[in-house]
């Protein structure tokens, strides 16, 4: 596994449902090998964005990872979905090959859908 690498890791979301940012989810990053373990805790902003890279230059390693969206408390906060809720935590499991490049991951989602990719 390579080591502590350039790269960043970023990520934003987006409410497809309502057709605009989705400031306010809550995002977690774990990191899954050897063993699971939470690595940051941050708020979306006013652009659905995370102001700071979630693993910076110089934490960015090869691994697999989590992202966890809290879309649940999202939608249920702005009145929009069903109840009980239909998604509530979305998370996306990812690797990351080599430790160097920009890995955006975002997330666009309703209250009963979502989709990502790999985006630049």
């Amino acid at each position: 596994m390579a080591g502590n690498g350039p790269g960043t890791l970023s990520t934003h979301v987006l409410n497809t449902a309502e057709g605009i940012p989705a400031e306010g989810v809550r995002v977690e990053l774990w990191r899954l090998d050897p063993e699971p373990a939470p690595l940051t805790s941050t708020v979306t902003n006013a652009d659905g964005r995370c102001v700071d890279p979630l693993m910076p230059p110089g934490t960015f390693r090869a691994g697999r990872y989590e992202l966890r969206f809290h879309v649940g408390d999202y939608f249920a906060a702005r009145g929009i979905g069903p109840t009980p809720r239909f998604l509530d935590v979305v998370a996306i499991n990812f690797g990351v090959a080599d430790g160097v490049g920009h890995y955006h991951v975002p997330l666009a989602c309703t209250p009963w859908s979502y989709s990502t990719y790999r985006g630049s």
